[in-house]
């Protein structure tokens, strides 16, 4: 007994000697980086020492500096971070050098170059660490650790039963290199009905088991990790929401061994097998779906091209899938049949039994000599440079502020392998989508599986929050500690100036003469299939003209002069622009001698008995590259 005793004190002892070893909150430096232009804290900010000792900044952009040998002394610190800059001095270092006191402080000010804004991690070990370390108030419940989670792969939400349903892919643990690879799940409160600000955080509120860890919440038998997509809610024949995914089991490859439908189980917290699929399929359900109204039917929306019924007959039916395509029905990618009108015209139209042909898809018909360039549907290019952009995945919801369908896309091989994201907007699900700005870019890293929430969207969808994986998955970069293969939550305001993006500008004429334009918002009701005349933003942007159409001509407003009071039609770069984009074009006036009628295009050789041009351009407008003619109107949001 006396020897247990003994052995009690002194492993009490030893704790507490060996606890005090470690630095209390009044012994740290708190270094904080901020977001020059908004103030907030910059998560991911690394801060590098001459020696490489690497700290970066948590959720609230904060650093809890504490180096035996390096306090009370002078300290340089590199700043890095991906879309931000820190200025460099005159040998080329971006950092600067600070007095690192015990209990002192001290703010560091970077330039954002995202256009979006990053805000918080959202999962993950040591989400607000060096917060917690310096007594800091932190947004969540369980800042430095929750259902010991370390990483997290590919989110997929949706609102369920009065609370957002979160789901993720293979999940990381502390405890062994491997972790739950059948689907980890968690729910939050909606904002204002018990959940928190988006702009401050999300809440999460993890499925786990005995030991604290994640449950695993598809656990479909068979080999392999089940991943989940296209997450859907519907109600069933009693009305009672349901809730489906798609399911898919893969090897280590990474090739899917079998696929399907699944159903919550809402007394176990577990999806249920409801219909496995066929593998060759040539439509599947996935990724992030978004509900459309067509012709009073609504449908659910896996991709801007493809699409089912919004009932659960039509969901667990694979037959009853369809694709916008140019492709005849029993055709495959591989073995491409064209559908043609008469005059050899490619056609799109909704088709089952065929497949959907994303931006590389086309491009492999148009190198093949199948499909001419304008032929295409996807255009996606840089609204600067007009280089193309590679559709990996995206994100599409309705907007109400821009009274558009917007989409964040995914990068695959741009100026990093699969780290950049991209902002564009179309006038219905299927398009125009022409011209993109890029919203987020990464060094060397991955940052793919968008997902814009439109649960969380502020000011009828002025501000929109979306979130990514980040990884050094597919990179050459060493994994960034404790955000590696975690999300990242972003902010991103539409009303911004840099994003006044190139829309469709249609031809709304008569007679044969164009004299008369107008972007969705002023196209009559009943048109269907007008012709894009141009592209040109309609909200005012860095270095725009309005354009304003009065008394039957188009009016571009002086750079500097007085706004008149009608609403433009609408913006464009003005004549004497210096070193315009490469996607624009000159839009020139044509004036018909015996009535002075006025006529535009950007057809520089157009010709009609009476008309003669300007000598020069009145103003730029960016190209129409497709042919394709889309239908207005037709397409309306779902419930």
């Amino acid at each position: 007994m006396k020897e247990f005793l003994f052995l009690t004190m002194l492993i009490l002892f030893c704790s507490a000697a060996f606890g005090q070893s470690a630095p209390n909150p009044g012994k740290y430096f708190a270094i904080t980086v901020v977001d020059d232009e908004t103030g907030r804290g910059v998560p991911l900010v690394e801060l590098k020492t001459t020696n490489h000792i690497s700290h970066y900044t948590d959720s609230n952009g904060i650093v809890a500096f504490y180096e035996p040998g390096l306090m009370n002394t002078d300290v340089h610190f590199l700043v890095k971070s991906h879309g931000y800059e820190y200025p460099k001095d005159g040998f080329g270092y971006a950092g600067l050098t600070l007095k690192t006191v015990e209990g002192g402080s001290a703010e560091i000010r970077i330039k954002r170059i995202n256009i979006a804004e990053r805000l918080y991690r959202i999962t993950g070990q040591g989400i607000y660490t060096d917060s917690v370390l310096l007594g800091r108030k932190v947004p969540t419940t369980n800042p430095v650790i929750d259902g010991l989670v370390v990483g997290q792969d590919s989110v997929l939400d949706a609102v369920y039963k009065g609370k957002i349903y979160w789901f993720w892919g293979d999940t990381g643990k502390p405890g062994y290199p491997l972790g739950n690879f059948q689907t980890t799940g968690a729910t939050s409160g909606i904002p204002g009905k018990g959940g928190l600000d988006p702009a401050v955080g999300v809440d999460l509120t993890y499925f786990t088991v005995a030991d604290g860890f994640t449950k695993q919440m598809a656990p479909i038998p068979g080999p392999g990790p089940t991943w989940l997509g296209g997450l859907v809610v519907l109600p069933d024949e009693t009305g009672r929401e349901r809730m489906f995914a798609h399911y898919a089991k893969v090897d280590q490859a990474m090739k899917t061994l079998e696929a399907g439908i699944v159903r919550y189980n809402d007394e176990q917290d577990i999806f249920d097998k409801v219909q496995q699929m066929p593998l060759d399929a040539p439509i599947l359900p996935g990724g992030h779906p978004f509900r459309v109204m067509d012709g009073g039917v609504d449908y659910i929306y896996f991709t801007p091209l493809t699409r089912v019924r919004a009932d659960i007959k039509h969901l667990i039916d694979v037959t009853s899938y369809e694709a916008f395509t140019c492709m005849k029905p029993g055709s495959t990618k591989e073995k491409a049949d064209l559908d043609r009108a008469e005059n050899g015209k490619v056609r799109f139209d909704w088709k089952p039994n065929a497949p959907a042909l994303f931006t590389q898809d086309e491009a492999r018909l148009i190198k093949d000599g199948k499909m001419k360039p304008e032929d295409a549907l996807f255009h996606i290019q840089d609204c600067e440079t007009g280089k193309p952009v590679a559709y990996h995945g995206a994100s599409v919801e309705w907007n109400p502020y821009r009274g558009r369908w917007v989409m964040i896309l995914s990068e695959i091989m741009g100026t990093s392998l699969l780290g950049e994201d991209w902002y564009l907007e179309a006038d219905t699900p299927l398009g125009p989508w022409v011209y993109a700005r890029k919203i987020v870019t990464h060094d060397n890293y991955s940052f793919y599986n968008p997902r814009h929430h439109p649960q969380f969207d502020k000011e009828n969808g002025r501000i929109i929050f979306f979130e990514a994986t980040y990884t050094s998955w597919l990179t050459t970069s060493a994994p960034t500690p404790r955000y590696d293969y975690n999300q990242m939550m972003y902010k991103l305001d539409l009303s911004s100036p840099k994003l006044a993006l190139p829309v469709a500008v249609y031809d709304v004429s008569k007679y044969g003469v164009p004299d008369k334009f107008a972007t969705v918002s002023g196209v009559p009701t009943r048109a269907h299939d007008l012709p894009i005349a141009f592209f040109a933003p309609d909200m005012p942007g860095i270095g725009l003209a309005r354009v304003l159409q009065t008394g039957g001509r188009l009016v571009v407003e002086p750079r500097n002069g007085p706004e008149l009071d009608s609403k433009p039609v609408f913006y464009a770069l003005p004549a004497d622009t210096e070193k315009p984009p490469a996607t624009t074009i000159g839009l020139y006036e044509y004036i018909r001698d015996s009535d002075k009628k006025h006529a535009y295009t950007t057809d520089a050789a157009w010709t009609m008995k009476g008309f003669h041009r300007s000598e020069k351009q009145i103003c730029y407008v960016w190209m129409n590259p497709m042919t394709v003619s889309l239908p207005l109107n037709r397409y309306a949001p779902g419930p």
